[in-house]
């Protein structure tokens, strides 16, 4: 009777088995590219004539390249903006151009090209300082940035994407205040008309001649928290959301599965939103004549004692950063494996992975932005950079349909039978 009874056991546990199997599904993400990937698509002779065409120009090339999607790239233009193209480590590029009012009829013509070329847009990225110290400058960039809330209701997007920055003049903690009583306004713009402002969290440490590192003031789980807990007093918590790009946390020593863990841990895995997939390449030399914190001395932006009026020697206010790393265009670096254990360089598939395991995200609904400043490789000329672009793309998506396998696999169908994936991985806050 005992074996009888154990026959029945494992026959029963069988069935049970059977009736929990689950069929592979995997979720992709959405992939695109953001349009600053090549300014000069359309000249500029061009498109401040036809301030529309760049965006068509760009619809046609997006579908060259394998893109889905594009983040489309707007900024003040050349002849407006405080920071000139030539102190940039990459400079922004308006394919939208909104020197003149983005109406319904520019905004049909749009459609029109992203129809024909089967194109969506993800966002409408703007990145610019809005906590900028000088007032008149700060009240340019809120008024531009109000057009391109106005430009994402008119082409049925639901966000915009960009950075808080921070206003030089004040402590990172007098910076809170202000973001309370400069930037929530711009959530409740956001907030009235549908959209959500994504964060993307680079710290632009060459953005000024200063010492500041920190000149983008939402570059961190913690300062994310804090500032969205000011959102929630001021009723836009949902306005705020960050654009995650993991080459940022490998340039402060941090890696994206800890940094997922940790927002988990602390009940805020719903605030990331979005992706940039670029990566950084940490230089062991670099970071041993510099430390982290870059160059600090005899950058050359600094000319006599006071900082350069001469754009390409402010450009060397990015050696804080550029002596220590470099770009990585998804695909194009080969890293030691011990790289990805030093945090030195980003390991794309866990990277995409630990988003599964550890965030609330609607994969189907998440975009993947492919942002290209491999400067090498930054070439602005269509028919060298494209095969570079359709082969990071490929690369992008592909190794986003691994890590949904693998997810779809591990946590799912064997889950369900009861079967635990082997070995361990990458284990988060690891030291």
């Amino acid at each position: 009777m005992p074996v009888a009874r154990e026959a029945r056991s494992e026959r029963t546990l069988r069935e049970e088995t059977w009736m929990s199997v689950e069929s592979f599904r995997p979720h992709f993400m959405k992939v695109g590219i953001l349009t600053a990937a090549l300014q000069e698509l359309t000249s500029r002779e061009t498109r401040d004539q036809d301030p529309d065409r760049a965006v068509e120009d760009w619809a046609e090339f997006a579908r060259q390249v394998g893109a889905d999607y594009m983040q489309l790239s707007a900024a003040l233009h050349p002849s407006e903006t405080d920071v000139p193209p030539e102190a940039m480590l990459d400079p922004v590029a308006n394919t939208l151009d909104l020197r003149e009012p983005f109406d319904p009829q520019r905004a049909r013509r749009v459609q029109a090209a992203l129809d024909a070329h089967q194109i969506g847009l993800s966002d409408i990225g703007y990145f610019d300082n809005m906590l900028h110290a000088d007032p008149d400058v700060r009240r340019t960039k809120h008024e531009f940035m109000r057009r391109v809330m106005d430009a994402a209701v008119l082409v049925g997007v639901d966000a915009v994407c960009g950075f808080v920055g921070r206003n030089q003049s004040l402590s990172m903690d007098q910076n809170l205040a202000d973001f309370a009583a400069g930037f929530v306004p711009l959530l409740a713009y956001a907030k009235e008309r549908g959209l959500t402002y994504r964060v993307e969290q680079c710290p632009m440490p060459g953005w000024t001649t200063s010492d500041q590192w920190h000149n983008n003031i939402a570059y961190t789980p913690g300062t994310w928290i804090a500032l969205h807990r000011i959102c929630e007093k001021h009723g836009v918590g949902d306005q705020f959301r960050i654009h995650y790009d993991p080459s940022h946390a490998i340039l402060m020593g941090q890696d994206t599965r800890s940094i997922f863990q940790y927002l988990k841990e602390e009940n805020y895995g719903f605030l990331i939103g979005g992706f940039h997939v670029k990566g950084q390449v940490i230089e062991a030399r670099g970071v041993s004549a510099w430390g982290y914190g870059g160059q600090t001395v005899e950058r050359g932006d600094w000319v006599d004692g006071k900082p350069s009026d001469d754009p390409a020697e402010q450009l060397n206010a990015w050696k804080k950063q550029t002596v220590l790393c470099a770009h990585e265009l998804p695909g194009t670096a080969r890293h030691d494996p011990l790289a990805y254990l030093q945090n030195r360089s980003v390991d794309w598939l866990d990277h995409q992975l630990a988003a599964r395991e550890l965030l609330e995200l609607d994969v189907e609904n998440t975009h993947l932005v492919v942002e290209h400043e491999f400067q090498p490789a930054r070439i602005q000329d269509r028919e060298r950079v494209a095969p570079i672009l359709a082969g990071s793309i490929a690369f992008t998506r592909r190794i986003d349909q691994a890590a949904a396998s693998m997810y779809a696999l591990q946590h799912e169908v064997l889950a369900a039978q009861g079967l635990l994936a082997q070995g361990v991985g990458r284990e988060a806050f690891r030291s």
